[in-house]
């Protein structure tokens, strides 16, 4: 008997060995989970946390009291730009995307995504909403490391690379679930959130870690549909921009459009209305404390608001254009809740902040721009090099050297407020200098009175722009669309990704062309799609030097050329619909299929 006790002591003793090491094991050494939050087009002062009065976003607030935050953070001042840094942790400028559409805004796919590296060690990875690097094989997010893929295409929902019967539908709209077309049911932030708590849980219960970049394609324009019941909550509101305290820094114009400013508000509280259900879920999953939560915006906001006494709004490279919130959670990470780092960063530095957290290595002899800031985000003093950060973009194939760009230090900002939408500009650049230490507001331009520091920081910018030129041969033309693969057939083209030739891309008598791949020598099937059915013509479909034509009649917007050869290798191919003598108008988008 004594034995036998002896043997039980010794059971029960092993057994709470073991329950102790796998408890241990749970808590300390289970990889962290990560979420990833980018909205689209909400600014710097669009939160109740940055002093705005009009605008609730309790959730966001109550995540900025528990977060902490990074409070000098840079964003492109554009969104494609935006996304291709903080997907690859370098430069825009190295991964050919460099604007916002017009092939501009493909990805290179060389360039090594952070869900590449993350779903190679070990996790799983997903994508909620907008990507805009790329809408074909190989440039789309489940080409570039994500597992799990409901996004809608191109720059937004509402622009040309609309699907037919999607066009500007927020509400029940047309997405595309790992390649294939899907209608859903409801608001689309809503749709994405509670597409990534239900994957969020499913991956808890295959105990597997998870990365999740979840990014909406809200408050973007267009602004018609919105959750109605808080468009009307805002809409009788006063939301004129003199509601806002203006004893400092750059005063705003009344808003003459403050029924958009509703709607676009609206979305804005349906973010947060989804972030609070968003936080609910994680505790009921009880993985809160094992997840790292990151929230940050693409660029300033869409329109001259509220950015907390800065200057500027989306596409300029004033602190409103390109500040954004830093958002992080996480409390098993040991990150102190209440911190405030005050360091200049970036989002190139968000992918080596995450790989730290998660004790992921970079690829060998892979090189990226991007600095991890997560000691300072534990409170641990390091020293740190006065880093220099370029943020730079506007219209246009190729950048142009000064042109709409900031470059920053922790104590300077050099800048050429050039304009967005221009694709260069004349004469010399107007250099403005700021002492962001003592004028954070970017009050007093000081280029004229310290002509020794413009210098010193230009040649820093120059140092800069032929690094990041000289990344790749023909660094900065656009990726040609691969057609006749197994990936994908269909392969359907849009203005998004078209060499314009002709007109503003987005009017009806616009022209242009594609670049694409061709896989082998073989005949293809071409539909032709145009916006209108009230035109007749001939539509003339050009591939390289050979041309094709055939009548379009009134009432129809699509027309097929079946059985045509096209060569292997590079293709260029244009369609267009010829109305009358002189007047051409362009299509629309077009399907091709092996």
């Amino acid at each position: 008997m004594k034995n036998l006790n002896n043997i039980a002591a010794f059971t029960f003793i092993f057994l709470l060995s073991l329950t102790f090491l796998s408890c241990n094991k749970d808590t300390t050494i289970a990889k962290p989970n990560i979420i990833l939050i980018m909205t689209d087009d909400q600014g710097y002062g669009d939160f109740g946390f940055m002093g705005n009065p009009l605008i609730e976003t309790p959730n966001i607030d109550a995540l900025a009291e528990r977060s902490a935050q990074m409070t000098n953070f840079y964003v492109s001042p554009v969104c494609a730009p935006t996304r291709a840094s903080l997907m690859t942790g370098r430069y825009n400028y190295r991964t050919r995307a460099v604007d916002t559409f017009l092939g501009r805004a493909m990805m290179d796919t060389e360039e090594i995504t952070i869900a590449e590296i993350m779903r190679d060690a070990g996790y799983a990875t997903s994508i909620f909403g907008k990507w805009h690097l790329g809408d074909n094989y190989p440039m789309r997010p489940q080409d570039q490391g994500f597992d799990e893929v409901l996004v809608h295409r191109g720059g937004g929902i509402g622009q040309e690379s609309d699907p037919v019967g999607g066009e500007g539908k927020y509400t029940n709209p047309i997405l595309f679930h790992n390649g294939e077309q899907v209608t859903e049911n409801g608001f689309c932030t809503d749709i994405y959130f509670n597409k990534a708590m239900k994957w969020i849980e499913e991956k808890k219960n295959e105990e597997k870690p998870f990365f999740v970049y979840l990014s909406t394609n809200t408050p973007h324009t267009p602004v018609a549909d919105v959750p109605d019941e808080l468009y009307q909550k805002y809409k009788k509101l006063n939301l004129n921009n003199n509601q806002f305290p203006q004893s400092s820094g750059h005063p705003l114009p009344e808003e003459s459009d403050t029924d958009r400013r509703a709607r676009i508000y609206a979305m804005i509280t349906n973010i947060d209305q989804n972030m609070g259900k968003l936080f609910s879920k994680l505790f009921d999953l009880e993985i809160t404390d094992n997840t790292m939560v990151i929230f940050l915006t693409d660029n300033g906001p869409n329109g001259n608001r509220y950015v907390a006494g800065m200057r500027g709004y989306k596409t300029m490279v004033y602190e409103g254009g390109i500040r954004s919130p830093l958002l992080i959670q996480w409390s098993n990470g040991k990150l102190k809740p209440k911190i405030r780092i005050n360091k200049v960063a970036a989002h190139i530095d968000l992918l080596p902040t995450i790989l730290e957290a998660c004790e992921i290595a970079l690829p060998n002899n892979h090189q990226i721009d991007g600095e991890s800031f997560l000691p300072l985000l534990r409170g641990v003093e390091i020293e740190l090099v006065d880093r220099s950060i370029v943020l730079q973009a506007h219209r246009g194939n190729k950048p142009v050297p000064y042109h709409n760009f900031a470059l920053r230090t922790n104590n300077w900002k050099l800048l050429h407020s050039s304009g967005f939408r221009k694709e260069s500009f004349t004469g010399d650049p107007q250099f403005e200098l700021y002492d962001m230490n003592n004028d954070p507001l970017e009050m007093t331009n000081l280029a004229m009175s310290k002509p020794e520091i413009v210098n010193q920081l230009k040649m820093k910018y120059d140092e800069w722009y032929t690094d990041v030129s000289s990344t790749r041969v023909d660094n900065y033309t656009a990726p040609r669309i691969p057609i006749g693969t197994v990936y994908e057939n269909p392969v359907v083209l849009t203005r998004q990704d078209w060499q314009q030739i002709s007109e503003n891309p987005w009017l009806e008598h616009a022209t242009g062309y594609w670049r694409l791949k061709a896989s082998e020598n073989t005949t293809y099937t071409i539909l032709i799609r145009f916006r209108k059915k009230e035109i007749s013509g001939e539509v003339i479909l050009k591939i390289n030097n050979k041309i094709y034509k055939k009548k379009l009649v009134l009432g129809k917007n699509e027309i097929v050329f079946e059985s045509i050869n096209i060569p292997e290798g590079d293709i260029d191919l244009q369609a267009q619909l010829q109305f009358s003598k002189s007047k051409v108008i362009g299509s629309w988008q077009v399907e091709v299929k092996k």
